[in-house]
């Protein structure tokens, strides 16, 4: 039973993510220049960045306040994110602001953490 459940989930998360990337035009393929699911690379862990906002409201919320790097706290952490920032933030303008992605991009983050990979 517990295969089963577990089973349903996984094609229910995988098929999320295919509706949101189809949807929107957002994939997250660009993302892994710079982050991995559970560990920090040039970006924080999608993971950290779940947990963080907690839930995928609260993220695109964050997304569509007029999001930039360098003004969060976890930029302002680390002197190798602090000088990341800027780029980092250009990549946010160009991936998920420009196209109006902040609620794809969010549900992706979050997706992709649940599945464990990109």
């Amino acid at each position: 039973m517990k295969s089963t459940k577990f089973f349903i989930l996984l094609v229910a998360t995988v098929g999320l993510m295919t509706l949101s990337t189809t949807a929107s035009a957002f994939s997250t393929a660009a993302c892994k220049a710079c982050h991995q699911v559970d560990k920090d690379a040039l970006g924080p862990a999608f993971k950290g960045i779940a947990e963080k906002y907690g839930d995928v409201k609260t993220l695109a919320g964050v997304f569509k306040s007029g999001f930039k790097v360098e003004n969060r706290k976890v930029a302002q952490s680390s002197a190798k994110w602090k000088a990341q920032a800027p780029t980092m933030t250009g990549q946010y303008d160009n991936l998920i602001k420009k196209g109006g992605n902040e609620d794809a991009a969010a549900e992706a983050l979050f997706s992709v953490t649940k599945a464990g990979k990109f």
